[in-house]
């Protein structure tokens, strides 16, 4: 993988921040719909809150840890898997990078 574009890393820098918070909120949502499923005892919730915030956290520093412009196309591309960057957000992106992220998305999926 190359280096991206000025104009690339800039948005990448910009759109980060933003889609760490809605990732943020998403796990708190789940947080909450573990803790209030009263059909499961307080160990089991726990549990389940523990294996959520370890799942949770190895994702989130796979897409926004350690942000280098070396490294950038492969954050976009984690953040996009994780459902955090918005369709408009990735539209401004070049097309190079934009190419660039769906290989490696491309890539991910056949891995699973």
């Amino acid at each position: 993988m190359r280096d991206i574009k000025e104009s690339d890393w800039k948005l990448l820098r910009k759109v980060h921040l933003e889609a760490l918070e809605r990732f943020s909120e998403q796990i708190l949502t789940e947080v909450k719909r573990i803790e209030s499923d009263g059909a499961k005892g307080y160990h089991q919730r726990y549990l389940d809150l523990w294996e959520l915030l370890g799942r949770r956290n190895k994702e989130m520093g796979e897409a926004f840890d350690d942000l280098r412009r070396s490294r950038a196309t492969f954050r976009i591309a984690s953040i996009k898997a994780l459902g955090v960057l918005t369709e408009a957000e990735f539209s401004r992106f070049s097309q190079e990078t934009r190419e660039e992220v769906s290989l490696l998305l491309g890539i991910r999926a056949t891995e699973r």
